[in-house]
């Protein structure tokens, strides 16, 4: 199965980990992490994490998500065709790099992006019959595939 981790996702274990939810998420995607070295998943990311993550004010933070990219199987480039869905994913209210990343993820086949930004999943809860991918949080997507 193909994945997609956005920047709030490679970012989740280097924030604050005295909030439960952080933590948790934090958690959920180090085993992610460690499930994509182990074969289960393929992990695909994109040159717009990587513009993203390079952005980090904390240079530390910077390089240590780097470090995970580095790890993943496959690297969208960022082409006319992302581009022209990234603005029609704006049109439908998605910002910025969260248009990247999600046109991203749709070129690389991705069955399942990954996200912690609490913005982006609720506008592609609404929206997700005019996506390619499904848009979820670690945590709960993880407890979903241990289940079945």
């Amino acid at each position: 199965m193909r994945i997609y981790l956005d920047v709030c996702c490679l970012q989740r274990p280097f924030d604050d980990q005295r909030q439960a939810r952080i933590h948790l998420e934090a958690e959920a995607v180090k085993l992610l992490l460690a499930r994509v070295e182990a074969g289960e998943f393929l992990w695909v990311s994109s040159e717009a994490v990587d513009d993203e993550v390079l952005q980090n004010p904390d240079a530390e933070h910077a390089l240590k998500a780097m470090l995970l990219v580095t790890h993943a199987a496959l690297k969208i480039a960022v082409e006319e065709k992302e581009i022209r869905r990234a603005a029609e994913l704006e049109r439908l209210g998605f910002t910025g790099f969260d248009a990247l990343h999600l046109a991203s993820a749709e070129s690389g086949g991705v069955q399942v992006f990954l996200t912690t930004d609490d913005k982006i999943l609720k506008r592609a809860a609404r929206l997700a019959t005019q996506l390619a991918v499904r848009v979820v949080n670690p945590l709960p997507w993880l407890q979903e595939i241990e289940t079945l």
